[in-house]
């Protein structure tokens, strides 16, 4: 049954740690899940979070130190020492939580922990997976898999799988490798159950197997496991030796965390940011793309005053302003969030940058059509100017055209330069398209009124 985290809860659990009640706490999270403890650590002061973790099973501890969040668990592991951390955390983890954990230590602290290890084979996994990029697959990957050699017969597959599993939390894959520790395939466990115990593997094994480099960008694994639906991805180095696999866990994490990215860029954040950080924290976050907003305000407002005296021979014209500045910043920022989400998820096809513009002129002259003729049948009907009628109209369409093209232009090209697309999103997009918007209504104004 899913847990549900309430106030009556948390309010219970502080009564029982304030009354040293260690068998009423013990009894209420006895049960849990590790993610739902971390939830509940984030409701609780240091103290309060220590006091049940103590009373943890140290693997269930282990695995609720990995489910915290960057800051908790920094907080939570600063009160530690180095041989605590050690002995009750890393050495029940796998090697790939295990780098992530000591990897936000400073760096006298991380040698002090993998120090104190016992097993040297732990510590030398975790010193390798330090050493890679945490946005690429060797960052990502694991060093705990199931490896059988590919000149070995099923009876001895099966030995040496016993003795390879005790280490293993789960067995998604077993990996065939020849003599020099290179990737030849996969096994599947049907046909090793199936087949006669004297036969070689060499027989039965699956030569067609995907696998990633260990420079490999994290985006990038994701994009291939979500392609291939695949639960578990091996990673080899430059020879092609396995080295590594990459669960499905873990690339949870990364999709959550770059759509957390983009949504924040979208938002006009410039850094990872959470509700619960300090104002100071939150402010330097949304400054600099508010005085972005700032600085576009103020250059449109100097386009009103150019067209000032014309603003002042035809004011009704003032009254739509809003108008089209609030549709050129939706159709940007539309146009914008489509092709953003198409190269995150790699879907733009073979559709070249002018091909894109040109079926996204399709689409913009189809609304553009739409939307400029309900305003023309509305000014028609309600005002009495129809220079202002062909003017509001004329003036969205062009609008709505221009909006879209520099929408779906400006992230293409930011791509292009490996500059995130999500950047051109957001308040960059609405920015522009308000003053690009105001200069072509005020123009296409002065020019229809001339006319009319």
């Amino acid at each position: 049954m899913q847990f549900e985290l309430t106030k009556e809860f948390i309010d219970q659990l502080r009564d029982q740690i304030e009354n040293s009640d260690e068998v009423g706490v013990f009894n209420n999270v006895k049960d849990l899940h590790p993610a739902d403890l971390a939830e509940i650590y984030d409701e609780l002061s240091i103290d309060e979070a220590r006091f049940i973790h103590v009373k943890l099973d140290d693997e269930i501890a282990a695995e609720v130190l990995v489910e915290l969040e960057e800051d908790d668990r920094e907080r939570f592991l600063k009160v530690l020492s180095s041989e605590d951390i050690a002995k009750q955390f890393i050495e029940k983890l796998d090697s790939d939580d295990a780098a992530d954990v000591i990897g936000e230590l400073p760096e006298d602290k991380q040698e002090e922990v993998i120090a104190h290890l016992d097993d040297l084979e732990h510590a030398g996994d975790i010193v390798d997976l330090l050493n890679y990029d945490e946005d690429t697959a060797g960052g990502l990957m694991a060093k705990e898999l199931i490896t059988v050699n590919e000149n070995w017969n099923i009876m001895t597959c099966l030995k040496e799988m016993r003795k390879q599993a005790k280490d293993i939390d789960e067995v998604y894959y077993v990996y065939v490798v020849d003599d020099n520790e290179v990737l030849k395939g996969t096994l599947s466990l049907k046909k090793l159950l199936l087949t006669a115990t004297n036969r070689n593997i060499a027989n039965i094994i699956n030569t067609d197997v995907i696998s990633v480099k260990t420079e490999e960008s994290s985006e990038e694994v994701a994009n291939i496991m979500d392609k291939y639906d695949l639960v578990a991805l091996p990673v080899v180095d430059a020879l092609n030796r396995l080295i590594g696999r990459i669960t499905i866990d873990d690339v949870v994490d990364v999709i959550r965390e770059e759509a957390e990215r983009d949504y924040q860029l979208v938002s006009g954040i410039t850094q990872d940011v959470e509700s619960s950080d300090n104002a100071w924290m939150l402010t330097r976050a949304r400054i600099p793309w508010l005085f972005i907003g700032l600085f576009g305000g103020i250059i449109a407002a100097l386009v009103m005053q150019v067209y000032e005296g014309d603003l002042g021979k035809f004011p009704q014209m003032v009254f739509f302003v809003p108008l089209i500045a609030a549709m050129g910043g939706n159709v940007g920022v539309q146009s914008s969030s489509i092709i953003v989400q198409a190269l995150a998820s790699n879907s733009m096809g073979f559709e070249g940058i002018g091909q894109k513009l040109f079926k996204e002129l399709g689409v913009a002259a189809i609304n553009g059509i739409i939307l400029s003729s309900v305003i023309f049948l509305y000014n028609y009907f309600f005002s009495d100017s129809f220079a202002l009628t062909v003017t509001v109209s004329s003036a969205l369409f062009a609008v709505i055209i221009f909006a879209s093209l520099f929408g779906t232009l400006v992230p293409m090209l930011l791509d292009k330069f490996e500059i995130d697309p999500a950047l051109a999103t957001g308040p960059f997009i609405t920015t522009v398209n308000d003053i690009m918007g105001l200069f072509i209504y005020l123009m296409i104004g002065r020019a229809f009124f001339l006319i009319f």
